[in-house]
């Protein structure tokens, strides 16, 4: 037994090692090629492989992550995210190949990770930013091109409050801010709430319908990156941006006639392929052949190039196969074509005490400074160490169009002020040419708070508090539905008649002394006083042309009618009793005639303004409702009669 026992062969066991060690090799292998499928599924050269991506990946290339795969952003890191991302996303497989995706894709606003996650792996939050100068070119749509710049400091700012800094754009990174959207893409904000040196304040909008069991209910998010950098990566720019960027650098000749004016006319438009746009583009060369032939002639190349330069620009701001144009995808980042930071900063966000969220220019940028075309740039305003208090008023921005007076002088230029041919600080066209629609100056309750209260009329014109030169257009400001609108019965008027009544207060020159208040209109008599002692009323006007007292004084019915005892009386015997006031204001028949007797003499009153271009009486006393109005026994009276009685002082 023992030796059959002895006889059996030894159990090997190096096959067993060999399978556990070569399924740990396989085991290896598959993580590390997992790792590498991971890695290449979140690469941008496999993002972009489908063709649907184009317009996002297209501008991708153009941006500052250029050199940042789409997974980094668009996915983070850790295990769990990269699994929930892979999940989420299978179903892929099917979309694009049965043509199941929207055009244009939607933007993931709400499946991005925390910033903290994502942004803040890269970008330090705590980082403060110099000022930086930018310069902004902008070509007319005119035969020259004319150019013309912007140049403004960008306050980007951030750091701690601590280090004393936490200011500038990125002061809400020190700042805990809250909102309610009601809309996906997070452009309509009627509610928000700022924290602030441990102040909680809460700013409802003026036109919110919200109520406090709506706010309460709502969800609110806490403000980070992308609430404003929504489209760090993939910014789809507008074809005047684009066009004007383009000419400056000098990718298209800036000296070729009209090119600004063909450009967008091309690139402003919207296509239904790309084969209709290349054909229209193309179309500019024939232009420049027919209208431009001595410069075709001359200068072919350049017209090629530009074309090219167009096409180029096309490629980068439409995608027509996707439904993709530069106004799909709202940009949070300023304020002029999309809301951005006017979603909150508007002027119309009130908190309980009627302080809005500051909306100031210089805020985030300083005053931008315009050079028109041929001037040299200007100088750029950093700071404004005797900024008065009235300027840090939270609604200041709204209530700077009434507060105008001659104390603005101390500090700026006030020339032409609400113009915008940039002759002075307050004729600035970076301001005041452009057309600030998300902006809610002229919201009712705003309007109520800083607007100055109506005020009767006290029959006197009111001074201009301003300079005026014949650059200076009145109904700037003083139009219907402008911020100082004049009354209903001036609509007729034309500007040039308004320094006929209205004079400036305030010269080029700020004068010494202080301008002198207007002259008080003289109340009109209601009849006219007798002379002397009981005697009749002289006669207070010239006799010349006028001698027919009837036409005028009839008891039965004249302008001013004499009293009934009088009926039956002739016009020849009228001077029998009544004679003309003389110089030395006797009374007699002599020829001299006196000047208009003023009101309190007895004669009707005095015209105290030059009748130059300021001869249509009835423009503003007539007696129906004029600016002042004539007695309403002068209904009916013709222009030609008003200087038979009245006279220019």
């Amino acid at each position: 037994m023992a030796e059959q026992t002895a006889s059996r062969p030894r159990r090997r066991r190096w096959p067993i090692v060999l399978g556990a060690l070569g399924v740990l090799a396989f085991l290896f292998v598959f993580f590390l090629g997992a790792l590498k499928v991971v890695q290449i599924t979140e690469s941008t050269p496999f993002c972009s492989t489908c063709h649907v991506m184009k317009p996002e990946v297209t501008v991708y290339h153009n941006s500052p992550h250029a050199r940042t795969d789409c997974g980094i952003c668009h996915v983070g890191s850790g295990t769990w995210p990269v699994v929930q991302a892979k999940l989420q996303n299978v179903r892929y497989l099917w979309v694009y190949p049965l043509n199941l995706y929207e055009r244009p894709i939607k933007t993931p606003i709400t499946s991005l990770r925390p910033v903290e996650y994502v942004c803040e792996q890269c970008h330090w939050p705590q980082k403060f930013y110099e000022d930086r100068l930018v310069t902004l070119s902008h070509y007319a749509q005119n035969e020259k091109n004319s150019l013309s710049q912007t140049l403004l400091l960008m306050k980007t700012g951030g750091g701690a409050q601590t280090a004393g800094l936490g200011r500038g754009i990125h002061w809400h990174i020190e700042n805990p801010v809250w909102y309610i959207a009601t809309d996906e893409k997070r452009q309509s904000i009627p509610w928000v709430q700022a924290e602030f040196n441990g102040q909680v304040t809460e700013y409802l909008a003026t036109d919110s319908t919200l109520t406090p069991e709506e706010i309460a209910r709502a969800e609110k998010r806490k403000m980070d990156c992308v609430d404003c950098h929504n489209r760090a990566t993939h910014v789809f720019r507008s074809p005047a941006d684009a066009l004007d960027d383009a000419l400056a650098r000098g990718v298209i000749p800036a000296d070729l006639p009209a090119i600004k004016q063909q450009g967008m006319a091309v690139l402003d438009k919207t296509y239904a392929t790309e084969a209709e746009a290349a054909q229209a583009i193309a179309a500019v060369e024939d232009f420049y052949k027919t209208q431009y032939a001595d410069v075709y002639a001359k200068r072919a190349a350049d017209v090629k190039t530009a074309v090219a330069g167009l096409q180029t620009l096309f490629d980068t701001t439409q995608f027509p196969f996707m439904k993709v144009g530069w106004q799909t995808h709202p940009n949070n980042i300023g304020h002029k074509d999309f809301p951005g930071c006017f979603r909150c900063h508007d002027g119309k966000h009130l908190s309980q005490d009627n302080q809005a969220i500051r909306l100031e220019c210089n805020l985030c940028h300083s005053i931008p400074e315009v050079a028109d075309p041929g001037k040299p740039l200007p100088a750029v305003q950093i700071s404004n160490i005797k900024e008065p208090e009235t300027h840090k008023s939270t609604t200041w921005l709204a209530q700077h169009r009434y507060k105008f007076d001659v104390t603005c002088e101390a500090c700026h230029t006030v020339d032409n002020p609400g113009g915008t041919d940039n002759s002075s600080f307050c004729s600035n066209s970076a301001c005041h040419a452009s057309q600030w629609k998300f902006v809610g100056l002229n919201a009712p309750k705003v309007h109520e708070l800083s607007a100055p209260p109506k005020v009767p009329s006290t029959g006197v014109p009111n001074p201009i508090p301003h300079p005026v030169t014949n650059r200076t257009d009145c109904t700037i400001c003083h139009a219907t539905g402008k911020v100082r609108p004049y009354p209903d019965n001036h609509t007729s008027f034309k500007p040039d008649m308004c320094a006929g009544c209205h004079k400036p207060v305030l010269q080029e020159v700020a004068p010494t002394a202080t301008p002198a208040a207007p002259a008080k209109a003289t109340p009109a008599p209601t009849q006219a006083a007798p002379a002397g002692a009981g005697g009749p009323p002289t006669i207070p006007h010239d006799l010349a042309g006028r001698d027919n007292c009837l036409a005028c004084h009839n008891p039965n019915g004249g302008i001013k009618p004499a009293p009934k005892s009088h009926v039956g009386r002739a016009a020849d015997t009228c001077q029998t009793c009544h004679k003309p006031r003389q110089a030395g204001g006797g009374s007699g028949a002599t020829a001299t005639p006196a000047p208009a007797a003023p009101a309190e003499a007895g004669g009707p009153p005095a015209i105290p303004h030059d009748l130059t271009g300021r001869d249509n009486c009835l423009l503003c006393h007539n007696p129906e409702g004029g600016v002042k109005p004539a007695p309403k026994d002068h209904v009916g009276r013709a222009v030609e009669m008003c200087q038979l009685c009245h006279k220019p002082k």
